[in-house]
């Protein structure tokens, strides 16, 4: 049995709502960062201790979040099917295009977490935790694509986007820490990274698990699969 199009549509649609987090806030961010009397909202802004500590490692943290906006932007077109097959050769283009952006968001999240962290150890953890964890998918999902195993590809793929989404799930949830003000950012910043990679790594996981019972057909799939059915039924006896 396929994908059911309501599991397909809520996907899409949590995605694309964690795009929109994650692209607002590398536009944000790096509007603070180059012209920051205008962008940063003075000191009356709760984060203006964080944006602080942006500023003084700028070079790092744009050689972060342009490769990552554009790895949350761009990936889901490699998951599209229907763009797939209109777009073969951006589809390979782009896809190695997304993998040098992975290599570089994971290996700058990794000196990141030690220069930059803000929650201390238990942000630390976290973060140089998916981030080993985000190259690993990565690299597999090369490496099975090089072997033409399009469909382990495709989940390590997923895994790897699940990690990468897992940055933007943290900015909500670092809000409501904000908003609720119980705690310093330097006691919560890792709760939120634990809570927001783990939510959409563990989704991914989730996603995977169900198209490996539920799997996506291509076209010429469906086209076998009707087939079959067809002669199944053709060779019943009346």
């Amino acid at each position: 049995m396929p994908v059911s199009r309501p599991a397909s549509r809520f996907v899409w649609f949590a995605v694309i709502f964690l795009i929109v987090i994650g692209v607002a806030a590398v536009t944000r961010r790096t509007l603070v960062l180059f012209w920051p009397q205008r962008f940063a909202g003075g000191s009356s802004n709760p984060a203006a201790a964080l944006d602080t500590g942006f500023a003084r490692h700028m070079l790092l943290t744009l050689i972060h979040i342009l490769p990552g906006g554009l790895f949350l932007a761009l990936t889901p077109l490699q998951f599209s099917r229907s763009f797939r097959q209109k777009h073969l050769q951006f589809h390979r283009w782009s896809g190695r295009v997304l993998v040098v952006c992975g290599l570089i968001i994971g290996t700058s999240a990794l000196i990141m977490s030690y220069k930059m962290n803000i929650g201390g150890p238990n942000e630390v953890a976290a973060t140089t935790l998916y981030a080993i964890v985000f190259l690993i998918c990565l690299t597999k999902a090369y490496l099975f694509i090089r072997r033409k195993q399009v469909a382990r590809h495709r989940e390590w793929m997923i895994r790897a986007y699940g990690v990468g989404l897992g940055v933007a799930t943290t900015r909500p949830i670092v809000g409501m820490f904000f908003a609720f003000r119980r705690l310093t950012p330097h006691e919560f910043f890792g709760i939120a990274f634990w809570l927001g990679f783990t939510i959409t790594f563990l989704a991914a996981e989730a996603w995977v698990d169900y198209t490996r019972r539920h799997p996506v057909l291509t076209t010429a799939d469906e086209r076998v699969a009707a087939e079959t059915l067809y002669r199944r039924l053709v060779a019943q006896p009346r």
